[in-house]
């Protein structure tokens, strides 16, 4: 049965259909008045229910099924047509199948584009959540488009509340919302039952290419006769949600930059006062980003010369890794910010975590072996540790770097559960006065007997020393956890063959094998007296950018960093 339909909108409820029946709208008049056309049909099957006539009689003779452009949603499938696009057809028809049982809605409209665009501009990326825009839309059809301007960035993050409101509702009635970003696959669905209030988050999975000029929309497919209220605002919670995600790759950088700053603070303080401060005091006292990213925002700034570009690659630098995450979209200065922040934190809590390990261990270590003495003398150089350097580094030769890397760790952190051991013994025992315990290193360290052989050991200079080692071990443990790719690869190949190369990490293992045997043996009372100590104190400094610079997208390099002020910690001991 053919039935015509002049109307421009237009609503059939189909139930118990004993016939088929073919719906037909005239086109020719409606393209004078409109330029799209919707239709719905709450019936989800994948038959073909809608086409385009091309004669002008009574029933279609010739036409084009349409039913392939439909979209097909949670709770209806839809086609939208432009009717310019399609100017040969007479007729649109959709098809009513006959149904037994069942019930299902089919809808159809024509409309202006213009009267169902609207335009909502997302709020300033700074706005914090404070500020929001609002669309009010009191719906007469059944599809809206609205436009979100100025956003584009992979920073910015919104959440988008969307409330509605219906006069009278009798059935349940269920409205769409969907988020299309032109640009890239990332469309999302939201399904909502009205009335109510639906939060929808608003965030991009790629940012918007330089030259495209589309914009994300929110397609709403909405019921009649209802009130849709959209509010936008920004969501600073997510906007560092997605710092992390697009950027935490380059989050140990951050880590070990703010490290080291603690490290060359904790040096300088024992050169300057002849004792260490704890390793919390000095990340937030030198752990700040401007001690960083001036000097590479100052480096990408002279690059841009011509002069100063030919003198970088004259030294053979490599490409400045903030450059690179230019190009990715990155807002340095900002998102350097952020991550800086939460390298800072994740120092601050690895470190409670660490010494947690530490004190763990030397309680076990307590219960299970008697406890120690202080050494009477110190003595960088046992008679086991060059055969434990050259055992090591055979390991590294013959095997793998990174393996020889976490073996030195182990024997580094064995040394200090055993210092921590000790000290926790004298607390026990015999308690410290730390005012006088200060005043007497200070004395101790302006005169000195430079004639004395074997240099003497105090409570003190023991947890002065247990802080130093703390901090080293903070930056060792990111070294390790840098090499683990190496490690793990090694493991996983170890049935084909023995020796890994080529190996990344023999050469570092080669440095810090021999270096972490003589820091083991390290006391700050042999040390604050050396001549190479405010040399040493003054390399973390320029080491802490270098790690931005070039190791923020390349973490191999960071090692790299990390060994120079421990090779010149080490050195301390003989200068």
């Amino acid at each position: 049965m053919w039935v015509p339909v002049k109307v421009s909108k237009w609503t059939y409820v189909a139930y118990n259909e004993s016939n088929k029946i073919y719906f037909a709208f005239p086109l020719a008049n409606h393209r004078k008045i409109y330029t799209h056309v919707y239709c719905q049909s709450t019936m989800l099957d994948t038959n073909s229910w809608i086409f385009g006539c091309i004669n002008t009689t009574s029933m279609c003779q010739q036409g084009v099924d349409l039913s392939w452009k439909a979209e097909l949603l949670p709770t209806i499938k839809s086609l939208m047509l432009r009717l310019q696009d399609y100017p040969s057809l007479s007729h649109l028809v959709v098809y009513v199948p006959s149904v037994h049982g069942s019930k299902f809605v089919v809808d159809c409209e024509f409309f202006k584009k213009e009267k169902r665009s609207l335009q909502l501009p997302v709020t300033h990326l700074f706005s914090f959540g404070l500020t929001s825009k609002k669309v009010v839309i009191n719906t007469s059809g059944l599809y809206y488009n609205i436009e979100l301007l100025n956003f584009g960035q992979i920073y910015q993050a919104f959440k988008i509340n969307v409330v509605s409101k219906c006069s009278a509702v009798k059935d349940e009635i269920t409205s769409i919302y969907k988020l299309h970003v032109p640009w890239s696959y990332e469309d999302s669905l939201t399904i909502a039952q009205v009335p109510s209030s639906t939060e929808i988050s608003l965030k991009l999975h790629i940012g918007q290419p330089e030259n495209d000029s589309y914009v994300a929309l929110l397609k709403m497919y909405t019921s009649s006769n209802c009130q849709y209220e959209v509010t936008v605002k920004t969501s600073f919670s997510q906007i560092l949600g997605q710092v992390v995600r697009f950027h935490g790759g380059a989050l140990p950088a951050y880590v070990i930059s703010s490290i080291l700053l603690a490290y060359g603070g904790q040096l300088y303080s024992l050169f300057s006062a002849g004792y260490c401060l704890e390793y919390a005091t000095m990340l937030d006292k030198e752990a700040k980003p401007y001690k960083v990213d001036p000097f590479v925002i100052m480096i990408k700034f002279l690059l841009g010369y011509k002069w100063f570009k030919e003198l970088w690659d004259m030294l053979l630098l490599p490409e400045l890794d903030v450059i690179v995450l230019t190009s990715q979209s990155m807002c340095f200065p900002l998102v350097s910010l952020i991550l800086f922040l939460f390298g800072t934190c994740t120092a601050y809590w690895g470190d409670l975590l660490s010494s947690a390990s530490v004190r763990l261990l030397s309680s076990l270590w307590l219960a299970l072996k008697r406890p120690s003495e202080l050494p009477k003398d110190i003595k960088m150089l046992s008679p086991d540790l060059p055969i434990l350097t050259v055992v090591l580094i055979t390991v590294s030769w013959i095997t793998c770097g990174a393996l020889a890397i976490l073996l030195s760790y182990l024997y580094y952190m064995f040394k200090i559960v055993h210092l921590q051991a000790i000290l926790t013994t004298l607390k026990n025992s015999q308690p410290v006065n730390p005012k006088h315990s200060r005043r007497s290193e200070k004395k101790f360290n302006h005169h000195k007997d430079t004639s004395a052989q074997h240099l003497r050991l105090s409570a003190s200079d023991a947890e002065d020393s247990l802080r130093m080692h703390s901090t080293v071990m903070n930056l060792l443990t990111w070294v390790v956890l840098l090499s683990m790719p190496s490690l793990i690869y090694w493991l996983e190949n170890l049935r084909y063959y023995f020796k890994l190369n080529p190996d990344p990490c023999k050469p570092l293992a080669f440095i810090l094998v021999p270096t972490m045997a003589i820091l083991g043996n390290t006391y700050t009372v042999s040390i604050k007296s050396s001549k190479l100590l405010k040399t040493a104190s003054q390399f973390p400094l320029p080491l802490a950018v270098g790690v931005i610079a070039f190791g923020s997208t390349h973490l191999y390099r960071v090692p790299c960093f990390v060994f120079i002020p421990l090779v010149l910690h080490a050195l301390c001991n003989f200068m």
